[in-house]
């Protein structure tokens, strides 16, 4: 595994308060691969994403209610689904919880999640629609 995070999603209660903070107040400009409920902001090698929370918390397969979920995810993107297979494993032998392991999922790609030992939770995704620059950033 690279030591290397791809996207920063951030579950988000109001989705459309959230955009307006960000593109209005702050003037940033969102992706034009930002589609449906999930909004995209390149931030210079990272990606910052918007996404509903309960709609987040059923991806991973967790509930949003109480304490266990932090209301966000550092993902890890890697170049192929054997790649996501194998960065599994590899945190769960290192101590990770694994909450939903790999699985074609709807947005059309790869992926499956895990927490560390703190309880922060991971993506690992293999997404056939976006690149990497040489040093691994993703260009979304």
């Amino acid at each position: 595994m690279r030591q290397n995070l791809n996207i920063i999603t951030l579950g988000v209660s109001d989705l459309k308060r959230s955009v307006d903070f960000y593109e209005q107040g702050l003037k940033w400009h969102r992706s034009p691969k930002s589609q449906g409920d999930i909004v995209f902001y390149n931030l210079g090698g990272i990606v910052l994403a918007l996404y509903p929370v309960d709609k987040l918390a059923e991806d991973i397969g967790i509930s949003d209610a109480g304490n266990d979920f932090k209301g966000f995810t550092l993902a890890y993107n890697t170049q192929s689904e054997k790649e996501v297979d194998e960065t599994l494993k590899l945190a769960e032998k290192a101590g990770a919880k694994i909450l939903k392991p790999a699985q074609s999922v709807f947005w059309g790609g790869y992926s499956g999640y895990f927490a560390d030992p703190d309880g922060f939770i991971f993506e690992v995704a293999f997404n056939p629609f976006v690149e990497f620059d040489a040093d691994f950033n993703l260009i979304m």
